[in-house]
Formats: C-alpha cells, structure tokens, sequence
C-alpha cells in the first residue's frame, strides 16, 4: 500500500476519533475517488496516482471557488477554501515560480525546443519532472513566456 494512502487512512481514524466531520468527509470523498479508479483499473495507485487525484480535486475546488465568487456565494467560498487545505496538506512542498522557471529553462535546453511549435514536449517534459508540486496553468504560463521570448 501507498505512503499516501496509508495516511489518508490514518488521517480519517483520526478525524473520526476526534469527531471532525469536515476533515473527515473531505478525506472520504478523496478516498472514495481512489477506491473508484482502484475498482475501475484494477490495481493499487501509487504515491503518484494519488497525488493526481488530489491534484485534480484541487483543480476542481479552485473552479468553484470562482464560480461561488461570481455568485456571490462567500459561505461556499469559505467551505471550499477550508477543503483545499486539506487537501493541500497531503502534496509535496510547491515550487516557487522561479524553480519552476529554472527547470523549465532545463527542459527547453535539453529538448532543443525552440518556439511555441514545440509546447507539447516541453509540457510533457516538465509534467514527469515537476508532477505535483506545481499547477499545470502556472508550468504552462511559464513555458509560454520562455517559448515566446
């Protein structure tokens, strides 16, 4: 079993002990999701696929915040926040948009890649070596600044 999912596991006894129902509904619903693609596939995830999944949930969190903004909903704004970060808590330590920079200037030395005709493998590229500990928006907004200059 994954690192990370064993301390999901923990982390919802925890919760669960402590009568923390908002963490603990949190950590259900990431757990569920990994359960599904488990089922789905039919193997164990690792570390990695996890964190995708948490990845992914934040991604969704971040596009209702906007929403709730827009609507004027701060009550689910608030509730949202609180959720990401939970869900925060169990990614690596982001990057700073200058590692980011740094690695992506790698990258683009190592793929010879010379303008925006070749995003694609620069993007993958950074996607395996960066993974997690940053946005793909920001990597991309990044790489399109590096590309175009």
């Amino acid at each position: 079993m994954s690192n990370l999912k064993t301390r999901l596991q923990n982390d919802l006894k925890t919760a669960m002990k402590e009568k923390d129902s908002f963490k603990r509904d949190v950590i259900r619903f990431v757990m569920s999701a990994i359960k599904q693609i488990e089922v789905d596939e039919r193997k164990e995830l690792s570390d990695a696929d996890i964190e995708a999944i948490l990845v992914k949930q934040i991604k969704q969190r971040n596009d209702a915040i906007e929403q709730f903004r827009d609507g004027g909903r701060e009550d689910l704004v608030e509730k949202n926040e609180k959720e990401l970060q939970i869900l925060r808590s169990y990614l690596p330590e982001p990057m700073s948009d200058e590692e980011v920079k740094t690695v992506l200037e790698e990258i683009i030395a190592q793929t010879g890649a010379e303008g925006m005709k070749d995003m694609g493998k620069v993007m993958g590229a950074a996607k395996a070596k960066i993974g997690s500990r940053a946005e793909g928006r920001v990597i991309n907004q990044i790489a399109k600044e590096l590309l175009s200059s």
